[in-house]
């Protein structure tokens, strides 16, 4: 069995003249969760319509579960979970109706009663789909993507629209499938949502990859923006902050703020210069970056980290 539920090898997908994803590698280990960030038109749906086998790739290739999903389109839908984007079921019928017909389509699916309890759907069993609710919808999308006990889950947006007790549930929800074993990929523009869920993240930025690791390494790479300590009051701050890219400031007497992108050379510098004036420091207290501060950064400025 393949290590990995999802390799992607140097995938380039192209629109006439215009390429959308540009030689992007990845791959999603079995039983883990991966997050694709990315501004809209990052190249992000192109990517998953490649692994979820709706569109050939003009150069690269791509094994999901170990099957090519073009040549094997087939034999590997039964196995993976896709969500429904919207007009992609009847309008008109219940969700009760849409969850018991996708769950016909499956050899041995999830107790259709026990998904909608899960996800609050009970209430809404007799409405009809067009009646639901955003976030209604989104919920009976996921449920729709998990009934066939898939072993690879494909969620787009999954919590868009939902109010904070709904996202709760699905995060939750994920979390489980994961401990059971289901691979994830997910798009978010949550980010807080991508930092609590994933265990690897992926940022796309005009077709490329432009950062790659987990939400702990990407935060500690980005460094600390904060760094806030109390010693005696009225230093010369001004000649600490000739000395770093970083905004000094004393904000109360004996409370010094400094703000910008510190290093840990940075952080050395700093500490360094108040034992150089025998200052006596009672606190020190920091701030870092979190992945939404690296996400806006790369995508604001098409830097890129690999």
């Amino acid at each position: 069995m393949p290590e990995n539920a999802v390799d992607v090898r140097d995938v380039v997908v192209t629109y006439g003249e215009v390429t959308a994803v540009d030689a992007v590698s990845l791959s999603v280990p079995r039983g883990s969760i991966l997050a694709l960030l990315g501004n809209n038109g990052a190249g992000k749906t192109s990517l998953l319509q490649v692994c979820e086998g709706f569109r050939s790739p003009a150069g690269g290739s791509v094994r999901v579960l170990g099957l090519d999903p073009i040549a094997d389109h087939d034999a590997l839908m039964p196995r993976l979970g896709i969500m429904l984007q919207s007009g992609g079921v009847y309008p008109w019928a219940t969700a009760g109706e849409i969850l018991r017909l996708f769950a016909s389509y499956s050899a041995r699916p999830l107790d259709v009663d026990m998904l909608l309890d899960r996800l609050g759907l009970r209430k809404f069993a007799r409405t009809r789909f067009r009646r639901l609710s955003g976030g209604e919808q989104q919920r009976l999308s996921l449920a729709v993507a998990l009934v066939g006990r898939p072993e690879l889950v494909f969620l787009d947006e999954p919590t868009a629209g939902m109010d904070v007790g709904a996202r709760q549930t699905t995060w939750e929800l994920v979390e489980s499938l994961r401990a059971d074993g289901v691979t994830v990929l997910l798009t978010t523009h949550l980010l807080d949502e991508a930092e609590s869920l994933a265990d690897h993240v992926v940022i796309m930025d005009n077709g490329v990859v432009a950062a790659t690791g987990t939400p702990a390494e990407l935060t500690a790479a980005a460094g600390i923006d904060l760094l806030q300590v109390r010693a005696d009051p009225g230093l010369p701050v001004a000649d600490l902050a000739g000395r770093l890219d970083a905004k000094v400031t004393e904000d109360a007497p004996g409370e010094y703020a400094i703000a910008g992108a510190l290093s840990t050379d940075a952080l050395a510098a700093v500490l360094a210069w108040f034992a150089a004036r025998d200052a006596q420091v009672t606190s020190v207290n920091s701030r870092r970056r979190t992945l939404e501060d690296v996400y806006l950064a790369l995508t604001a400025s098409g830097g890129v980290v690999r």
